[in-house]
């Protein structure tokens, strides 16, 4: 069945020149063409490999699956050939490029999903800020938010239009999949994401960021409220696109207390589920499994397991065995081996993959790392955990 694309209306869009990126208030108009046409019919091949979904929705797996975050990333040659033509927002916002990475992990590897190659920055960009990709430094915000006063300036309105090309990457990978598995859609938390607008980039201290929690918090839950909305119509979007499972990273949960997670993480997660939820009912459009992952966030698991999400994903500080305990059985268990495993011999990486597999168990589990794949990580370490996962139980 067909879809009305709002795409191929006129939309603000941001200009991107190398690794920065900036709004112009210039209009794009995409008249239908066959290649639109074909792009955004969005009767998918049939899915192959649910194991996934099955999963997540609590159902019987004949294997675990097995996915990994950063699965499309600098540890593959073949993305770092793309990279060394491309700057790295670019390919984000071109949906052939992120279609391209997004489907070179499968295939080396038996993967039993897909995640779209994006960023979480995006949002800050599409709300107007600049984003730097530094190498060696990573993002970089050359003017982060200083003053809660700033927070009035930010572009709720029509942000998600310029973040289209997700959507439009989202559906070309899952006609170019062609079934084989589930592709993923994500976005970062408003915690996670408030951290690098005010941060100017990753920090190891999120010092003021912290300082803006005992000062402002009237602004601060503003702010979230706002990054809350713009999230909702962003993974609402994603999966109208195709995205089959959707994941929020609350990658800075590590420097919150329970006591802060409670006030200034955990309402604005359930309220995006929650919103997701709804406004997919609205459109009369199925409900998306969703998953959350608070990297840090052990101390909250309890809190997390409440708020709404089909699976919750562990970092590898986490003991499976006690979170089973902690989130109850009809929840879905996402991780955890540490990323730093990976650089062992395959005969320990199996050996520690068989152990992590069994304590979590054939139920209600998807096999992931407790972080994203470092960039140094061999490619047979990647072989060797992925099998050991299918052949753990």
């Amino acid at each position: 069945m067909e879809q009305s694309n709002p795409i191929l209306k006129q939309i603000n869009v941001f200009v991107l020149d190398s690794d920065k990126a900036w709004f112009g208030p210039r209009k794009i108009s995409h008249e239908p063409n066959q290649f639109t046409d074909q792009l955004w019919k969005l009767d998918f091949p049939k899915l192959k490999n649910d194991r996934l979904l099955r999963a997540a929705s609590g159902k019987e797996v004949d294997k675990v699956p097995v996915w990994v975050m950063r699965q499309a990333g600098r540890y593959l040659p073949e993305f770092q050939e793309v990279r060394a033509k491309h700057d790295f927002f670019t390919v984000c916002r071109t949906p052939e490029l992120a279609c391209e990475v997004t489907l070179q992990p499968l295939r080396r590897y038996e993967l039993d999903a897909s995640i779209i190659f994006s960023d979480i920055l995006v949002i800050p960009q599409a709300l107007g800020m600049i984003v730097e990709m530094h190498p060696g430094l990573g993002p970089v915000f050359p003017q982060p938010l200083t003053s809660p006063s700033e927070i009035d300036q930010l572009q709720e309105e029509g942000a998600v239009a310029r973040l289209l090309y997700v959507g439009k990457a989202i559906t070309l990978t899952r006609h170019k999949i062609e079934g084989k598995v589930p592709l993923i859609g994500f976005t970062g938390a408003p915690f996670t994401l408030m951290g690098y607008m005010i941060e100017g980039g990753g920090s190891k201290t999120m010092s003021k960021t912290k300082e803006w929690l005992e000062k402002y918090p009237k602004d601060v839950h503003k702010l979230l409220s706002l990054l809350t909305r713009v999230i909702i119509d962003y993974l609402v979007m994603q999966a109208e696109s195709g995205a089959q499972l959707l994941q929020v990273f609350e990658s800075s949960a590590d420097h919150l207390t329970r006591e802060h997670f409670i006030e200034f993480s955990a309402p604005y997660l359930k309220d995006i589920r929650t919103g997701v939820q709804q406004k997919l009912k609205e459109k009369n459009l199925e409900d998306v499994p969703m998953t959350v992952f608070a990297k840090g966030g052990g101390h909250s698991l309890d809190i997390q397991a409440k708020l709404g999400y089909e699976t919750l994903g562990l970092d590898w500080t986490v003991d499976p065995i006690e979170a089973r305990k902690i989130v109850g059985e009809n929840i879905t268990l996402q991780g955890n081996l540490d990323p730093q495993d990976l650089y062992k011999t395959p005969e320990e990486i199996r050996k520690l993959t068989i152990n992590m597999v069994q304590k979590f168990g054939k139920h209600r589990y998807i096999a992931n790392l407790g972080h994203g794949i470092t960039p140094q990580t061999p490619l047979e370490s990647m072989t060797a955990f992925t099998e050991a996962v299918h052949e753990a139980v």
